[in-house]
């Protein structure tokens, strides 16, 4: 069994965000998620629109993702390997030789793909005039 690892924030789920995760599903048999806490996305300085349980549950829902778990820290990536015996580290084109993920070559496969062209998180909240990311500021509508 191929496993596949992928790191990211997911939210506002969007067709970039789909398409991504299919490609990596596609890549192996099983697909782990590490989702970013609120706490972490504080320290990267992003302010989520939907918490961590929320965006959790939206993306346990989707057929290609197998696992969610917790991402709490630049530096836990290496044990999440070892962990849950990941063969391939997937990211998005964006963190292409980025030093947060260019060490994990020595643990594990590194495939960067693609971003979605027209289509992100940021233009999304830009299009709808929701705070961005450095603003700090919660979800803002109750669904």
């Amino acid at each position: 069994m191929k496993r596949i690892l992928t790191y990211g924030t997911y939210d506002l789920l969007h067709y970039g965000h789909i398409r991504l995760l299919k490609r990596a599903k596609a890549m192996g048999d099983y697909l782990v998620v590490a989702l970013s806490t609120d706490d972490f996305n504080i320290l990267k300085g992003k302010k989520a629109y939907h918490d961590y349980e929320t965006r959790k549950n939206m993306l346990e829902a989707l057929r290609y993702v197998d696992l969610v778990i917790p991402e709490e820290n630049w530096e836990q990536k290496a044990d999440d390997i070892k962990k849950y015996h990941i063969d391939t580290v997937v990211m998005g084109g964006d963190w292409a030789g980025s030093d947060k993920f260019e060490y994990l070559k020595e643990h594990c496969d590194l495939v960067y793909l693609d971003r979605t062209e027209g289509v992100s998180t940021t233009k999304i909240k830009e299009d709808l005039n929701l705070p961005g990311e450095d603003e700090g500021l919660g979800p803002l509508l109750k669904v």
